[in-house]
Parts: C-alpha cells; sequence; structure tokens
C-alpha cells in the first residue's frame, strides 16, 4: 500500500521479451562509498530481482566493465560472488555502456527481448550509458530505482528524476512483476 492507503502499482513484464541488466555489480564497485543506496543494498535488492526474472523465465544479462589497453585488471575487477548463475548473459565492455563493441543488442534480439529493465552501478554514469543506447535501439525501459545507486545522491536523482522518466518507467523493485500465468 502506498502512504495514501492505494495499492502499489504494479509492472506487468512478460517473461518471454524482457531481461533483466545489471550494470558493474563488481566487487570493487559495490565497495565503493555510494548514495543513496549502499552497494550491499543495491547487490541484495538486484539479487532478488535477478532471482525473480530467473523463476518466471526471462533472461538476465550481467554486464561488467574491464580497462582496456592493461596488462592485469584491478583487483575486484569480476562480478560478485554467487552473482551469476547458469542461462545468465554475462557482456564484459570496454566504454561506459554495454552495448558498443559487445554484441549485446544482436544476443538480446536473439533471445526475443523488447523490454530492458535496469539496476547496477553507478545510475548516471554505466546505466543511463546503456539505456541511452537501448533506447536508441528501441527496447523499451524500465529503471528500478532502489536497484541502484551512484558515487552521490544528487546524481543518482538526476538520472532518476529528470533523464529516466523521459526514456521510459521508473519503478521500485516490490513494484516488478510478470504477467499472469508466466
Amino acid at each position: 500500500m502506498t502512504a495514501t492507503g492505494s495499492p502499489e502499482p504494479r509492472l506487468a513484464l512478460d517473461p518471454a521479451r524482457s531481461a533483466l541488466v545489471l550494470v558493474d555489480l563488481m566487487d570493487r564497485i559495490v565497495a565503493l562509498p555510494l548514495e543513496p543506496h549502499k552497494g550491499a543494498e543495491v547487490l541484495a535488492t538486484a539479487g532478488e530481482l535477478a532471482a525473480a526474472f530467473r523463476s518466471a523465465g526471462a533472461l538476465v544479462v550481467l554486464v561488467r566493465v574491464e580497462r582496456p589497453g592493461v596488462a592485469e585488471q584491478p583487483s575486484g575487477s569480476g562480478l560478485v560472488a554467487g552473482l551469476s548463475k547458469d542461462g545468465d548473459l554475462e557482456i564484459v565492455k570496454r566504454t561506459i555502456g554495454a552495448f558498443q563493441g559487445t554484441g549485446l543488442d544482436d544476443r538480446l534480439r536473439a533471445h526475443g527481448v523488447t523490454t530492458l529493465v535496469f539496476g547496477g552501478i553507478a545510475t548516471n554514469l554505466g546505466v543511463e550509458s546503456t539505456a541511452r543506447a537501448a533506447g536508441d535501439l528501441g527496447y523499451d525501459l524500465v529503471f528500478v530505482e532502489d536497484a541502484m545507486t551512484a558515487l552521490t545522491a544528487p546524481e543518482h536523482e538526476a538520472s532518476v528524476r529528470l533523464d529516466f522518466p523521459r526514456l521510459g518507467s521508473v519503478v521500485r523493485a516490490a513494484e516488478v512483476r510478470f504477467t499472469p500465468g508466466d
């Protein structure tokens, strides 16, 4: 229930056409001082979303960054342990967004995905850059506000309150549901 006593709005997703895209949930990034949500909070919410997507038969995409042109990646550059499960799609990006040079668009289309649901770190960098490219490619976009965070609360809020509503729907994790019978 909302503060006004009305039922919480629900977002109905078709699991056959939706994918959860989690950006840069890597130990070294989750451990940063983040606002307005701590890295551990985002990780817990993202993990719950990923479990729900997998249970519904929807695709989970885990994106991590590698720095180009270095002999060795910094410590903590892998996905947080336990986040990835069999059947998930792992994408390694070398730019801020996850589409450039990764084959992500082709892989999503091969799965029949038309709707992307976003979470990750940082809201205004990797998440927003990936989402803007996805919007340009014609995907429907959903942003899970409590499954993402940034280096500062104002950066997070600017994306969530100003930019994301122009690109798609902004929801909280509790609002994400799949179409009945799926």
